[in-house]
């Protein structure tokens, strides 16, 4: 299943408090994705990044960005939003 997970960046983070994650938070993010579990992800300034997730479920995308060094801390949140084929366009395909 694919997840895009949505950051938004808490009033509590203050650029000491960033530069104080970083370190740790980069590379579990990396370890993310070369665990397969982050497969695309891009950056919105001010606001932080987002994830285009391959989980099992939303519970599962959850529960991975919940350890990240600025979730444990409540310095981030994450919105999660399950996506999948377009199916609509089945009907475009003609059976006959």
């Amino acid at each position: 299943m694919k997840v895009f997970a949505i950051a938004s960046a808490q009033p509590t983070l203050t650029p000491d408090k960033l530069q104080q994650h970083m370190p740790h938070e980069v590379p579990a993010t990396l370890q993310l994705y070369l665990d397969g579990k982050v497969e695309q992800f891009w950056f919105r300034d001010k606001a932080g990044p987002i994830f285009l997730m391959n989980v099992a479920s939303v519970d599962e995308a959850r529960s991975i960005l919940d350890s990240l060094p600025l979730v444990a801390d409540g310095l981030m949140k994450y919105e999660y939003l399950p996506v999948g084929p377009l199916a609509p366009l089945g009907r475009l395909i003609h059976k006959g």
